[in-house]
């Protein structure tokens, strides 16, 4: 089954600037194209290299085998986050396809702009923790496909979570 998938709901102007993100990006018919740990740190390193030349910030990130999630935070008033994912998605998207002959990304994103009253570590900490609610591991600070530019999110994560996305029933404490 395929993320929730919609076309961008928000005039361009809102995915610009400095705002902060919680971004989906969903593979292809969900294949598990990042289970090999190899194939994630290859990804990883493009999502870590683009940020920085679009202005943004990864607050934090979680590879897992059928997709990734990351909260990224616009730096300047030019950060353009549709132009970003884009970017990497088209980069990333065409190294797979000459290596490994199929499509890496299903057509669209999954966009949630942060509210003011979304603290950014629990958006963050909901993140890292999404192996451990898979069934990957059993503790977030051994997955090796998690990280952040900002937090030392080792160190930050709490015993039960204080946020969940708007569009899921609040989950059981771990």
């Amino acid at each position: 089954m395929p993320f929730f998938q919609k076309r961008l709901r928000l005039p361009s102007s809102q995915y610009r600037g400095r705002r902060i993100y919680f971004i989906t990006i969903g593979t292809e018919n969900r294949a598990p194209f990042f289970a090999d740990p190899a194939a994630g740190h290859w990804l990883l390193a493009h999502l870590l290299k683009l940020a920085p030349q679009h202005d943004f910030l990864l607050d934090g990130y979680c590879l897992m085998p059928d997709h990734i999630h990351f909260v990224s935070e616009g730096i300047s008033d030019t950060s353009d986050l549709v132009r970003f994912v884009n970017d990497f998605k088209q980069r990333t998207a065409y190294e797979f396809l000459k290596a490994h002959n199929t499509r890496l990304w299903q057509r669209r994103f999954y966009d949630h702009i942060l509210r003011p009253d979304d603290a950014l570590e629990d958006v963050a900490c909901y993140i890292w923790l999404n192996p451990v609610r898979k069934g990957l591991c059993s503790n977030p600070r051994l997955y090796p496909l998690s990280g952040s530019q900002t937090i030392d999110w080792k160190t930050r994560i709490p015993a039960t979570l204080s946020w969940t996305p708007p569009w899921k029933p609040p989950l059981p404490p771990l």
